[in-house]
């Protein structure tokens, strides 16, 4: 199995000392930094919809932008974003046998660097996959990594004998994924509350527990589809009556 997420805003890029890889492909990143260095503070605001003080900080993290990713400069990913995704999932509290099962079967959808393992090292940036920035292969993300992050994916599909893609990650991010080209079964995860009879998404708590969902398949070594029926994340629970085959609603 194999587990999409989307990045976070947050981060905390204070250094650590643990093993660490390199993002599969930083080609492509390179092209965006350098698009990103061109930009002033005044086009990031207009570009990302930020304020001054984001652009100010951004515009800085786009102008340090350097190669090569070392402990020094950069830090993994699954413990560099801090959002409610990653609250769930919290890697930092995984044992060095389940972070290493994490880095196999978590993969983190993003705007800069297009697909990551959880210990793939990253500079701090801001570059969310719905932005319009333009560059030579288009006008947006989605153009820009084209077929890029399905290919990698389909790649550790076979390497890992995964039969299974389980799609945590928002549909902003999830849409860089040719799900026509993906090659074994896909599976979404719903997570909805009852409110005056009707089953609606509450984003904060399903950040969370998407997050979440990660962390139990990781703590428990989760490798098939059947026994995520059983989770109970955050109170969530399977319901099989708002299910469909690939589309799975948790409730509560």
């Amino acid at each position: 199995m194999l587990i999409l997420l989307s990045p976070a805003k947050t981060l905390d890029m204070t250094p650590v000392a643990t093993p660490a890889t390199q993002p599969r492909l930083l080609k492509d990143t390179e092209q965006l930094a350098k698009v990103l260095r061109k930009q002033s503070r005044a086009d990031l605001q207009d570009l990302m919809h930020i304020s001054e003080k984001l652009a100010d900080l951004n515009y800085q993290r786009n102008q340090e932008f350097s190669l090569p990713f070392t402990d020094s400069n950069a830090k993994p990913a699954g413990l560099a974003f801090r959002g409610d995704v990653y609250q769930g999932l919290e890697m930092e509290s995984l044992s060095e046998a389940e972070a290493a099962f994490a880095n196999e079967q978590i993969r983190i959808l993003s705007g800069l660097y297009g697909i990551l393992r959880p210990n793939d090292l990253m500079q701090a940036y801001r570059l969310e996959m719905g932005t319009k920035l333009k560059t030579r292969r288009g006008g947006n993300l989605y153009e820009f990594w084209g077929d890029r992050i399905t290919k990698v994916l389909n790649e550790d599909i076979t390497e890992g004998n995964h039969d299974l893609v389980l799609n945590l990650a928002s549909q902003e991010y999830f849409k860089s994924v040719n799900t026509k080209k993906l090659g074994t079964r896909l599976l979404t995860a719903h997570f909805k509350e009852a409110h005056n009879g009707k089953f609606r998404v509450v984003a904060f708590n399903a950040k969370r527990a998407r997050g979440r969902m990660a962390n139990l398949i990781t703590r428990e070594g989760i490798t098939s589809a059947e026994p995520l029926k059983e989770l109970v994340v955050n109170d969530y629970v399977f319901n099989p009556e708002l299910s469909t085959e690939n589309d799975w609603v948790y409730s509560k």
